[in-house]
Formats: C-alpha cells, structure tokens, sequence
C-alpha cells in the first residue's frame, strides 16, 4: 500500500494551533488541503495564518515564491462538513473530550468515501475508544504530530483495536512522503513518547520533594551532566504545568493508577497556585523581566587528591580513568571481585550511583552518571552526614581538577541522572515487551520526539544489560511502593545476559 497520492484532498478538521500546522505540512508537501472549524470564519482565520506563514518563509529563503502562490491555490477554507466529501484523508484536532471526537467521526463517516482513511492527533485519548463509535473502524487510527508540526519530524501511526493493517501502511507512508519520520505503534496510554518520558519529569520532581536539590541545580544536572537539551523544571515551564500535568494524570489513570506513572504533587500545588510557567509568567522559575534566574548549587574550590586507587570495574564510568590520568592525578589499580569504585587518599570511596545510599556505607561519596564524563561540564555528588568531610572535598576537588563543575546534592538513592535514565529504559523494555512499538521505532521516538541524546536502548547498550535493572532493584529495596520495581521484560534481559555470561 502506497501514499495517498499528491492529487488527492486532505481535510483538517479543528484549526488551533496544532490543526494548523498538520495543514501547513499536507499543503507543503503537494496535497490540495481543506480547513473546517465548528466556529464561523476560525477555517478562514486559519487559512489567512497558514498564508501568513508561508509568507515567512519565502521570506527567509526557505520557501520560493512560486511555491507559496501554488500551496495557497489549494488550501480551501470550508464552512460545512459535507464539503469534505471527496478527501481522501481527514485528520482530526479538535478538543480533547472523547464524546467531541465520536460525534464528528460519526457525522465524518456517513460523509466521505468508504476508503478515505479517518486520523485523530490525540496525544492523550484512546485511538481505540474515539474510533469504537464508527460503524467500519478498519480505515481509523491515530496520526499523533509533534508541536510545532511543520518543524518537528516525529508522527507516532497509532494503530487502534480494530485498525487494519492496510490502514496503517498506508498512513504511514504518507507520513513519509510528507518529509515526516513515522514510527508505528499499538494504542497504549501514551503512545511511544508520553508513555517513555514520564520518569524525566516525576524522578526530578521526585528529588525536589525529598529536599535532595533545587529545581536550578536538578536541571543543571540534567543538562550538563545527562545531555539532556533542557532540565525537567524549565521543559514544563515551557510546556505548560497544567497540560504536563494533565498528560501524567491521563496516563495514570489510563494505567489504572499505576504507581510508576503517579503524578507529583509539588506540581498539583503549583497548578494549583496558578503558577503554569512562560504562559503565566511564573511557574517552577520566574519569568518577569526584572527576575534573575537561579544559579545552580556549585561547590567551593577545593584542592584534587594525589592518587586514587581503582577497586574493581567502574562500568558506565571507566572514561574517568584517562580524565584522572590527564589531570596529572596519579591512579592505582587493584582487583577487586566485589564492587566497584574509586579509593581516596582519606580512605573514604567514591562510587558511582546505584541505588543505594551514602549512609549506609561508611565513608562514602555517591557520584552521578553522566552521558559522556568527557563532554559533561558539570557532576552531581551525594554524600550522608556520616562522610567525612575530607573526603567529600576530595571527591569534589577531583572532579574539579577534571574542569566540572560540582553540585553536591542530598543522599538521595540513585541520585538524579541515573535513576531517571534507569526508568526510561524500563519503561522502554516494557513497552517493547508488550509489543507497544519495536525498539528502533522507540529509540527514533524519544530523540526525535522529546530530544534526547539516546534512544533507551542505545543508552542500555552502552551503560550494560544489567546496569538498570540492578540500579532499579536497589531503589525498590529503599522505596517498596512499587514505582522503582524493575519490569519483567528488564529482569529477562538482565538475567538472559548473566546467564549467557555462565552467572547465577
């Protein structure tokens, strides 16, 4: 099955924001476009704004002249849902409310041909139950678009209960002739990218309410340490806390109030409290003009240890070792069958984050996982009130003398970038495992999707099989509620790997 082809209408029903830019996309790409708004004049309205846009990008050089002229001649504003008869596709953006969404695909099915094939954008409805009021659900699915649509390249083809195969192929290769990257997926609360992100907001909101850091420090580390484009504070601030919130309310509740997927209630108050970021001026930051924006918890200068010595593998960690050498600190290296960290010349260790916590242990200084220890610009330390403080200023000083910068957080297990990263991949092996989406198609979601340096199975490649599993279980251990319990799919592909490796 083949894209719709370019002569055919494509129909846009709904002409918010989101609307508009699907439109903007199919008329770009060739298609003659119709707009239909239930409000009087808002299709016009839209289509002198889709106009205004491509106007902007011949501006800019993006966009010939003769082109813009073109896709203008085929974008028609319509006042009646019967002139969308002969479309060969209609995409759905309007409210969120599933008996809004019923009504006009049982009014939209009665209008066009029976092999016009009928999408809703939901990003937080069940494609299933919006399509369970058709008569021939077959020919409907979900075309879910990224805002803003003509420049995010992410469409997630949701395929319903009762969504033919052939419905599915087709849309998904007209995503692709549209210069759109499709990934298919099953319809589960979420899809791919909201189902996926949930822990990089609810594990920062999660270290703020136990007192571990602030919300400048928590997203400084997010960025400079787990390459993440923007910290979980400022991305919802963007975002909107009230439709954040409402998304992670949609998909615990989807999920039957699954605890991995509860809400926050520090962001229950500041929706509550009016305080809903950029939009409102104020949310997690302020943004008033005069406002100064919060600098991260930096440590003071303190002077690097002369030696350390190497216990055992350090894992995701072992491109510290070239770093140490190269700042001139000398390293030893001893075996060691359990364990894995760094001795300092106070005979504290310095050990990468796993779940545990400094208190437990005597004399220790927890550090956080970085994407790349060479490129990050700043680490995370925790430590118990038990450390000494040599030992803490040696820990800092090291990675100091290594050119980051140092926030020294509470003792909290897993600390931030870790136990984020940790849950994304379980989340990833479980949707996989419940045949959710394959693992390329998941991987191509999340980077393309929400930005993130690595698809969560490229990053459980790199950090080791069993690495999230472990850092998971150790969690669960110190919290049994059950939000940190690793999945089923996650202990086969840890245990399979130690099996294999001839481990018990």
């Amino acid at each position: 099955m083949t894209a719709i082809d370019l002569s055919s209408p494509v129909a846009v029903v709904g002409t918010g924001t989101m609307g508009q830019g699907i439109a903007q996309v199919a008329l770009t790409a060739g298609h003659p476009v119709l707009l239909h708004d239930a409000l009087p004049g808002r299709a016009r309205e839209a289509a002198e704004a889709i106009g205004a846009r491509l106007d902007r990008l011949v501006a800019k050089g993006r966009f010939g002249a003769d082109e813009r002229d073109a896709a203008r001649a085929r974008l028609t504003p319509v006042e009646h849902l019967g002139e969308l008869a002969g479309c060969a596709l209609v995409v759905e953006a309007v409210l969120e409310r599933l008996d809004v969404k019923q009504e006009l695909f049982r009014e939209l099915e009665g209008i066009v041909s029976e092999d016009c094939l009928l999408a809703t954008n939901t990003s937080s409805l069940s494609v299933t139950a919006v399509g369970g009021a058709l008569a021939s659900p077959g020919r409907f699915l979900g075309l879910h678009f990224f805002n803003p649509a003509p420049l995010l390249p992410l469409v997630e083809v949701v395929s319903g209960y009762a969504t033919d195969v052939t419905s599915v192929t087709r849309a998904y290769e007209t995503a692709r002739a549209w210069g759109k990257t499709p990934v298919a997926c099953a319809d589960t609360p979420g899809f791919i990218v909201n189902r996926i992100a949930r822990p990089f907001y609810a594990e920062a909101f999660a270290v703020l309410e136990a007192q571990g850091a602030d919300p400048a420090t928590i997203d400084a580390v997010l960025r400079e340490s787990g390459g993440f484009r923007m910290g979980a504070f400022e991305l919802t601030d963007l975002i909107g806390q009230d439709v954040n919130e409402s998304v992670t309310h949609s998909v615990w509740n989807s999920f039957f109030q699954d605890v991995r997927f509860a809400p926050s209630l520090a962001q229950r108050r500041l929706v509550e409290s009016g305080r809903l970021g950029r939009k409102s001026g104020q949310g997690w930051y302020d943004y008033a003009e005069d406002a100064e924006r919060p600098e991260p918890h930096t440590a003071e200068k303190e002077k690097p240890p002369a030696h350390v010595t190497v216990e055992g593998d350090l894992g995701p960690a072992a491109g510290l070792l070239p770093l140490i050498r190269e700042a001139g600190i000398a390293v030893h290296e001893e075996d060691e069958d359990q364990g894995s960290r760094l001795a300092l010349p106070s005979g504290g260790q310095l050990v990468l984050a796993d779940g545990q916590t400094a208190v437990e242990f005597r004399d220790v200084v927890y550090f956080d996982l970085a994407l790349d220890y060479r490129a990050a610009t700043r680490i995370a330390l925790s430590a118990s009130q038990d450390t000494s403080a040599r030992t803490l200023a040696e820990a800092i000083g090291l990675f100091q003398a290594l050119g980051k910068d140092v926030s020294v957080i509470g003792d909290v297990p897993g600390m931030i970038v870790a136990r984020t990263v940790a849950r994304i991949v379980d989340l990833a092996h479980d949707a996989v495992a419940k045949g959710v989406a394959t693992e390329e198609d998941v991987d191509t979601a999340m980077r393309l999707g929400v930005n993130y340096p690595l698809g969560p199975f490229e990053w459980s490649r790199r950090l080791g099989r069993s690495w999230a599993y472990e850092l998971l279980d150790d969690l669960h251990l110190r919290d049994p509620s059950g939000r940190y319990a690793p999945s089923l799919a996650l202990y086969r592909h840890a245990y399979a790997t130690d099996k294999r490796e001839g481990t018990s």
